[in-house]
């Protein structure tokens, strides 16, 4: 899908620095697949910590110990 954004250029010049690419789209999208999967993983580890999926095998104290 095409889109037309305003990024201001230092910004630009992060992502593309950031991401290794030295093309403007496939940096935009790599640097929104990256932030997206971090969220996605923060979320988790939320629901997780929170109890909502109640069925999960190990609790918080299990996962810490499994860690060490």
């Amino acid at each position: 899908m095409r889109i037309t954004v305003d990024i201001e250029a230092d910004v630009l010049e992060d992502a593309m620095r950031l991401t290794g690419e030295s093309k403007k789209g496939p940096a935009i999208v790599k640097a929104a697949q990256g932030f997206i999967r971090r969220e996605m993983a923060r979320e988790f580890g939320r629901k997780l910590t929170e109890g909502e999926f109640g069925d999960y095998p190990m609790t918080n104290d299990e996962i810490e110990d499994f860690d060490r």
